[in-house]
């Protein structure tokens, strides 16, 4: 896939003006968004990538045109387990409401810089050393495992662990002076003219490490579909737009979501046998017993909506199995005697 410079610079400074304006929109009028708004910005996002999508198949064919589709779904979905780690640190360390907007679109902007660092770390290496697709494909892997092992034993990952209290976050509150509470959204204020971090400044640290550790996840998963920079960065783009709004749109609902985890654990496991078959047919493995192990880009496009579809569709019928045993269990009797006086 042939993309020329002037193609790079164009969909950067339009993906870069998009997150400006919306940064604008936020500076001039912070606020909670409400549900009608997160509504039609998560709606609005989503079409802009379902239409990029229908373009790159007009454009480059339908085969680059389903690995951008099988790329921005399998980050969106990782995207939601990163907003669910968002959602513990803004618990973990009482972020306002009003506030939240504000580390959210920082939050953001820096997994896009740290996963665009990855891309082009991962595009270098996988144009010189063919054999890191095995260590792309044994990660995700690893990775799927510890997700099943936590969401079994009920234990947190080192994510949730790690998300408001990481190694980074300790040692800056070590030698960063800072105000202990926060205001609005400043990251330092001057108080007696000496310049001071607010708590919001060491939220946007503990989101910046967590960003660091799911880039490593998602940027091999996306190399597992595909191989082009330009897929990968477009597809990671506008898996992250509207994540903000999403965040408020489902709150609470993120913790609902109980299979995530072992979808994700299955998707996961799916890409990285397809990296490691991958190699297996690059060095001619297979040719040698006599067949291709290489799995076409809609086959894999199938399997990963199915996936999704199957996790989404399973933690609704939980969701409401759970809401109809609590209604047939019905309140929690009260104590003996609790509210009647003692002459009755």
């Amino acid at each position: 896939m042939h993309i020329s410079l002037l193609v790079w610079i164009v969909t950067i400074v339009v993906m870069l003006a998009v997150l400006t304006i919306d940064a604008v929109m936020l500076s001039r009028r912070p606020h909670v968004p409400s549900i009608r708004e997160s509504v039609t910005a998560v709606g609005f996002y989503v079409a802009l990538a379902i239409l990029f999508g229908i373009a790159m198949h007009f454009w480059a064919g339908p085969a680059y045109s389903g690995e951008f589709f099988a790329g921005w779904l399998t980050e969106y979905s990782l995207s939601m387990d990163n907003l669910f780690i968002f959602l513990i640190i803004m618990t973990k360390l009482s972020v306002p409401r009003k506030a939240q907007q504000f580390a959210l679109l920082v939050g953001i902007m820096l997994a896009l810089l740290f996963r665009g660092i990855f891309i082009g770390l991962g595009a270098a290496l996988i144009s010189r050393l063919a054999w890191i697709f095995f260590i792309f494909g044994a990660w995700l892997i690893y990775t799927a495992v510890g997700l099943v092992r936590d969401f079994i034993t009920g234990s947190s990952s080192e994510e949730e662990e790690d998300a408001a209290d990481g190694p980074a976050v300790r040692w800056l509150k070590k030698i960063v002076p800072t105000t202990g509470d926060y205001e609005s959204d400043k990251l330092f204020v001057r108080v007696d003219g000496k310049l001071l971090a607010t708590s919001l400044f060491f939220v946007v640290v503990a989101l910046g490490t967590t960003d660091v550790m799911f880039a490593l996840d998602s940027i091999p998963a996306i190399y597992g579909l595909t191989q082009e920079p330009y897929i990968v960065f477009t597809a990671n783009v506008f898996a992250l737009m509207g994540l903000r709004q999403l965040y408020f749109l489902l709150g609470g609902m993120l913790k609902k979501l109980v299979y995530l985890p072992i979808g994700l654990s299955v998707l996961l496991t799916f890409i990285g046998a397809k990296l490691v078959l991958h190699a297996c047919h690059h060095y001619g493995w297979d040719a040698k017993l006599g067949f291709s192990v290489e799995i076409p880009t809609s086959i894999s496009l199938i399997v990963i909506v199915a996936i999704l579809a199957v996790t989404a569709l399973a933690s609704v019928v939980q969701m409401l199995h759970a809401r109809r045993a609590g209604a047939v269990e019905g309140p929690a009797p009260s104590s003996p005697g609790a509210g009647s006086g003692d002459g009755s």
